[in-house]
């Protein structure tokens, strides 16, 4: 079997299951249009949310930036995958600097076509260690993304998993705040998980949360999205298929998927057996992972990652035939984690 390469939610069930048995809303046009509200997408269309408090509509799958860099993509492939995606709908964009030479080939292969997206970035790797959350390193870094994506302002800029501690000093907090004051940024935003996250809700200053949510990370879905929601926060959702580690027959070598790997073995889902782990369809273990997770009350946009340029519109074209997952199935994902939870199953960053 091909092995994969890489690196208060519900106030009850019964809230989560109301929410995957309607339609949600859904939006269509390009990132600049200004759709209805309320209009739900038509079969060729996918569906768009309101992000937050922000003035921007994104489409429920964005693109994420790390395997593209990680992997070394070559730049003909990234601009195909990247162009092919964006005619097929997509308008959500997510890298960070340190995701190699990611920032650079998005630059290259779209950058022309920036009022078609949302352009995101995460900061806080520059240099190694505590120096990397200085205002000082901040404020550079964010000047090479503006080089690197070739454009004179950023959608989002988010910190990229730093610590609690280091969020309570609050130097880096007032760098992103600086740079949104600037015009470098429209919107600031933390990308990190479990009690970090909950203290970057809660202190009111950021516009955007991005966290691991899956069928194999449900920690934030009453730990820290419940408040993300009740802020009117916009909601990113990362490694929202939880790595695809089903698909691997052992225990994988690689270290950043082992611990979900792990856990779908306690877990268990039917979804994830026998031939679901290779079925395509809304119906296999990727589809209804990522249904599963679009279904969370609150959440906007899901950041799936790809090297293949044709699978961005694949995974758009799943969800559309699936629709919404049926509120059985979320209900039955949420009873049999409650089940097994271990304690130290918290969000995986």
């Amino acid at each position: 079997m091909t092995h994969p390469s890489r690196r208060e939610f519900i106030a009850s069930t019964a809230a989560m299951m109301a929410f995957a048995a309607s339609s949600h809303t859904g939006h269509a046009g390009a990132a600049t249009a200004k759709p209805p509200v309320n209009a739900p997408p038509t079969p060729s269309q996918l569906e768009r949310r309101k992000f937050g408090a922000t003035d921007m509509t994104v489409t429920v799958l964005g693109f994420g930036g790390a395997e593209i860099g990680y992997q070394k993509v070559e730049q003909e492939i990234v601009d195909r995958l990247l162009n092919a995606a964006l005619d097929a709908g997509l308008n959500v964009i997510d890298t960070a600097e340190c995701y190699a030479g990611s920032e650079e080939a998005i630059g290259k292969a779209v950058s022309m076509r920036r009022k078609d997206f949302h352009l995101f970035t995460k900061v806080g790797h520059m240099e190694q260690g505590d120096a990397g959350w200085t205002a000082g390193s901040i404020e550079k870094s964010i000047e090479r993304s503006l080089q690197r994506l070739q454009t004179d302002h950023l959608d989002l800029v988010q910190l990229h998993s730093c610590s609690r501690e280091l969020l309570e000093k609050g130097e880096c907090i007032e760098a992103l705040e600086k740079a949104k004051k600037a015009g470098k940024t429209r919107y600031i935003g933390y990308s990190g998980d479990s009690t970090a996250a909950l203290y970057a809700v809660e202190s009111g200053r950021f516009d955007t949360l991005q966290t691991s949510v899956s069928i194999a990370d449900q920690e934030c879905l009453e730990l820290t999205l419940p408040k993300a929601k009740e802020r009117n926060m916009g909601v990113i959702a990362k490694r929202p298929i939880a790595n695809a580690v089903w698909r691997y027959d052992e225990e994988p070598k690689d270290g950043y998927v082992v611990e979900y790997w792990k856990r779908l073995q306690k877990l268990q889902y039917d979804f994830t057996r026998g031939d679901a782990r290779a079925d395509a369809g809304p119906d296999g273990a990727a589809g209804v992972a990522l249904r599963f997770t679009l279904a969370v009350p609150g959440l906007h946009v899901a950041i799936v990652g790809t090297t293949k340029p044709e699978r961005w519109k694949q995974n758009a074209d799943l969800l559309r035939a699936g629709g919404p997952l049926a509120r059985e199935r979320i209900e039955a994902i949420r009873a049999r984690w409650k089940e097994v939870v271990a304690a130290d199953w918290t969000g995986r960053t």
